[in-house]
């Protein structure tokens, strides 16, 4: 049985790489390949892909889209669950929008 792992770690978008999904207006381009850990990731399929919400950090009533999430399989078989922010969480992480959240390797 597979197990899914925490992994919580920036990835580096191939911005070269052609995208994995259509584009949508307004929604992030998913590349196909990443780098993590030294080491290129290929998408090669997306199981599922969804939204995440959150309420005005001022204190208003609105509700503002906070990440795009993603779960794909790699072309060497294993499952991630990545994300997007629309938002980088400090100055220190602006540059790292792309978020590995989850992996679940084969034969773990």
């Amino acid at each position: 049985m597979n197990k899914e792992r925490l992994i919580s770690e920036a990835l580096k978008p191939d911005l070269d790489a052609p995208p994995a999904l259509d584009a949508v207006l307004g929604e992030p381009m998913l590349p196909s390949r990443f780098r993590w850990r030294g080491k290129d990731l290929e998408v090669a399929e997306v199981l599922g892909h969804w939204k995440e919400s959150g309420p005005c950090t001022s204190g208003g009533g609105e509700r503002y889209l906070r990440k795009h999430w993603f779960h794909v399989r790699c072309a060497d078989g294993q499952e991630m669950k990545l994300y997007f922010e629309r938002q980088p969480r400090s100055k220190s992480t602006a540059k790292s929008r792309w978020w590995l959240y989850t992996l679940c390797e084969n034969g773990e």
